[in-house]
């Protein structure tokens, strides 16, 4: 079975990073799309990124990957798209959880702030871990989609 591709986009402070990110994605067998930008803009905005990948999750399903200086304003853009649990994660465990607890399609990574190997351990986490189908879960899902309405 064909796994779902991975979106993936940045502004100017997490370009670099999303580049080495890319790359390491496709290494491990994942079809990557780079939803932008294709070139360093230093006067780019996250939140026309952060709105470009959240709403390919939104209508094509799949999870993406954004980000930015402190991985935060392009995640809290990301989370003004109906459908979007996007969440930052600083480390393994908590890329986990996030995945387990609340089902999130979008992770939001700094540009700054970690090493790519902290980044890349707090990714294969994420991506290696699925949501628990636990029914409190469910239900504080169900919740969240209420709130959008």
């Amino acid at each position: 079975m064909a796994r779902a591709p991975i979106y993936i986009a940045s502004d100017h402070a997490g370009f670099e990073r999303k580049a080495k990110l890319a790359s390491k994605l496709k290494a491990a067998g994942y079809d990557v799309v780079d939803l932008g930008p294709t070139a360093l803009n230093p006067d780019d905005d996250y939140p026309e990124f952060a709105a470009r990948l959240a709403r390919r999750v939104s209508q094509e399903g799949g999870h993406g990957i954004l980000l930015c200086w402190n991985g935060q304003g392009i995640c809290i853009a990301a989370n003004k798209i109906t459908g979007i649990r996007a969440v930052s994660a600083y480390t393994p465990e908590q890329a986990q959880t996030t995945r387990t607890d609340d089902d999130a399609n979008i992770l939001c990574l700094p540009g700054r702030f970690q090493t790519d190997q902290e980044v890349w351990s707090v990714v294969e986490a994420w991506l290696s871990t699925s949501f628990s189908q636990a029914e409190r879960h469910l239900r504080r899902i169900r919740e969240i989609s209420q709130l959008e309405q």
